[in-house]
């Protein structure tokens, strides 16, 4: 058997730096219309990209701008405007309603710490810059998508963000005086009360909202005075909340914001739509405090009409799995009645709307007319977009018509709507339309702003299958999963390539036919991919998610193993030469494929891995996913009993360890709050413990995702060669 194409180290290293330049397109914003003196209409677009700098170990944020010619109904012309320019220092930046206004929020380095500036920009110059770390009225700022906003009021006259809630000073009970160090009672400066050091509360802990917001503990709405140049902290907001996603009421007169729970103790947010929250109206009038929405679910992603009269958001149930089909909800602001649009769909049927499964909807979806939104959604193994008529209910494609692969809405402003593309072989690409009118959505035409050549040597394709009958759920049958498969197309690779198999985590995501580093790079390299949407992944239905509830490392592991057996039969691929990639819930799902499948796979890479719920749940900053998952109740106030504990060991890969025989290479985050490093550490010694090759990779300062750029590339080299010499290519 003739091996893959790239064997050396410097020749996959090359190839790794070539791949990892492909920018991501980030986000976009449109300038207003300008009419020429002929009557035609044009507007601005920047956009900001991001890509990694292997030389300076990190991710570069850069922008291009593009001039877009239309005449209400269709692109007349577009192209870029000037070269790429890099970004530095910005944490937030938002345009203001007239487009007149830019606001920045820019960090800034200090002899002892880093400082934050608020500026405000014309179209001409910095017209204001205020140093927020110098006025000390708040902690740092929030950037996070969690929490994080930065919302211009409708006059332009005051912007709205969060904050860490400042913390008063602490010192150790034998601090000394400035007077015991001889100071004359001149020198010393006596504090106002409120400001005075407290003793002994140097060390009290400060929960956190886990995963990626280990600094975030107690956000506040805070409010700028541009013109003054001064800052106030919102009061009236009750003790058990934490505000965030915020933005100005039609009228300005007070503020709409998204309340957490956060008693009886937080739980990790970041990736978990299932939250205690809800909706709620802050009066800077009166200083009153009301609900908005029902206040028994987790709500989160308002947006506000152009007219300011409807609010939509996105709502799940409480607890429960962390993702999962969503409901779109919709307030009127002037009636108070609140409506569902659209409901979760069960099943994921052929040609119709497949359900809402994302993290947020897009900062401006909506269109001119106040009535209509556009969303992107996962639809089986490719991601669409999808206009909704928030009067109706009714959903229209608009991309049923265009190639396979996966989009995402980018922004969307006087019906130019700005969208991003991209498959498993071809990088990002910008795209733009008009948003047709009411019922001709469909007739949409896309025009390419920004292309990107499809990689070559890169083939794919996405398969469905259909369990056998001994395999399908008891109460939600009838349920299919998909599978994409990436294959070199040319080349002695090609032939009869080896296979790497690859699970997602969550268990509740999906793999989207969208542009992924490491599949397409390992495909480069010479191996075929094969990425499972097992049941209980999105975009498949309601149905989906709930069947995969108390069925963690069978019935997930069964959908894995049999989409590998059945490709392994219908595909020219190398049957001896088969391995696992897995990170989180794939990690999992990879552990427990090697224990119960050993004479299918021949070596095996996996990233902060599940391993022994039993063990996690006391650890991680989620312990309702390792009862949910097991299919157990979860209550904050209880522990699990004897049984329940034996439950989530039993669903647990460590049960097989001892049948484990193919290398393992594990890669674990140090600072990861979701998989504790401890997780990857028990595996690594149960298997070194029995002999079986073991190598493990340990990454400070990267959390959960290894997104680090350093962590990123050696991840890969070093899964690259592990594979390598483990398959004998």
């Amino acid at each position: 058997m003739e091996p893959p194409v790239l064997l050396s180290v410097e020749e996959i290293a090359e190839l790794y730096r070539e791949m990892s330049q492909h920018p991501r397109l980030r986000a976009a914003c449109l300038g207003p219309n300008v009419t020429t003196q002929y009557g035609g209409k044009y507007c601005s677009l920047y956009t900001e990209w991001s890509q990694r700098d292997l030389a300076r170990t990190e991710n570069i944020r850069f922008c291009r701008q593009y001039l877009i010619f239309h005449d209400g109904a269709s692109i007349v012309y577009s192209g870029p405007a000037g070269t790429s320019s890099e970004i530095k220092d910005e944490l937030l930046s938002q345009e203001s309603p007239s487009g007149a206004l830019k606001a920045v929020l820019r960090k800034v380095p200090g002899k002892e710490k880093e400082k934050q500036f608020l500026e405000v920009w014309d179209q001409n110059r910095k017209v204001k810059s205020i140093n927020l770390t110098a006025l000390d009225k708040h902690g740092s700022i929030y950037d996070n998508e969690q929490f994080g906003c930065l919302a211009w009021s409708h006059s332009e006259t005051h912007l709205l963000y969060v904050a860490e809630k400042k913390r008063p000073k602490t010192e150790s009970f034998f601090q000394s005086k400035a007077s015991e160090l001889g100071a004359s009672n001149n020198d010393v400066q006596h504090p106002e009360k409120d400001a005075m050091p407290l003793k002994g509360e140097q060390f009290v802990y400060h929960e956190d909202w886990g995963e990626t917001l280990s600094t975030r503990s107690v956000p506040s709405l805070c409010i700028l005075d541009i013109e003054g140049s001064s800052v106030s902290v919102l009061e009236g907001i009750p003790e058990y909340l934490s505000p965030g996603q915020a933005f100005w009421s039609p009228d300005d007169t007070g503020v709409v914001f998204v309340g957490w729970w956060h008693e009886p103790f937080r739980l990790g947010l970041r990736h978990c739509t299932n939250r205690r929250s809800a909706l709620f109206y802050m009066d800077l009038t009166g200083g009153r405090c009301e609900l908005l929405s029902e206040d028994t679910r987790a709500v989160w992603s308002p947006r506000l009409s152009p007219d300011c009269c409807r609010i939509v958001y996105l709502e799940n149930d409480a607890l429960g799995p962390h993702q999962q089909c969503s409901r779109l909800r919709m307030y009127d602001w002037y009636t108070r009645h609140t409506s569902t649009v659209l409901e979760a769909v069960p099943r994921q049927v052929l040609g119709a709307f497949p359900g809402i499964y994302c993290d947020a909807l897009p900062g401006l979806c909506w269109a001119a007319d106040s009535r209509r939104l556009v969303l992107d959604t996962a639809q089986r193994s490719q991601q669409d977009l999808f206009v909704v008529d928030t009067m109706t209910g009714t959903t229209t494609s608009l991309t049923a018509d265009a190639p396979q692969g996966s989009w995402s809405v980018l922004t969307i402003d006087q019906d130019i709507l700005v969208a991003r593309f991209s498959t498993p072989n071809c990088p990002p690409t910008l795209k733009v339309a008009v948003l047709p009118d009411a019922g001709w959505e469909a007739q949409v035409q896309w025009v390419c702003l920004q292309d990107a050549p499809p990689v070559p040597g890169i083939s794919w394709g996405i398969r469905t299958l259909q369990p056998p009958p001994e395999q399908e759920h008891p109460q939600y049958g009838g349920l299919d999963f998909d599978a994409i498969l990436l294959r070199p197309s040319k080349g002695s690779a090609a032939q009869k390539p080896p296979l790497v198999v690859i699970p997602h985590g969550g268990p509740h995501s999906v793999f989207t036919a969208e542009w992924m580093l490491y599949p397409a790079a390992l495909c480069r390299v010479g191996f075929a991919v094969l990425l499972v949407n097992y049941r209980g992944s999105l975009g498949f239905g309601q149905d989906s998610v709930a069947s995969l509830l108390g069925n963690v490392g069978t019935q997930d592991v069964r959908d894995v193993q049999f989409c590998v057996e059945r490709v392994l039969q219908e595909e020219s691929l190398d049957t001896s030469r088969v391995a696992l990639v897995g990170g989180s819930h794939g990690g999992f799902l990879a552990c427990h494929l090697l224990g119960q499948f050993p004479d299918t796979y021949h070596a095996c890479v996996v990233r902060n891995p599940v391993v022994n719920i039993a063990s996690m749940v006391s650890a991680t900053d989620i312990p309702d996913w390792c009862l949910t998952e097991t299919g157990l109740p979860y209550a904050p106030d209880t522990l699990p009993d004897p049984a329940q504990w034996t439950e989530m060991l039993c669903k647990s890969p460590i049960r097989y360890v001892d049948q484990v025989c193919a290398p393992v290479l594990l890669m674990l985050g140090e600072d990861d709050r979701r998989v504790p490093p401890m997780q990857g550490l028990e595996y690594y010694h149960a298997l070194k413990a029995r002999g079986v090759p073991t190598r493990l990779l340990w990454y400070p300062g990267n959390n959960h995702a290894l997104a680090g750029v350093e962590a990123e590339a050696d991840g890969f080299m070093n899964m690259a060669l592990w594979l390598l010499k483990h398959l004998q290519c």
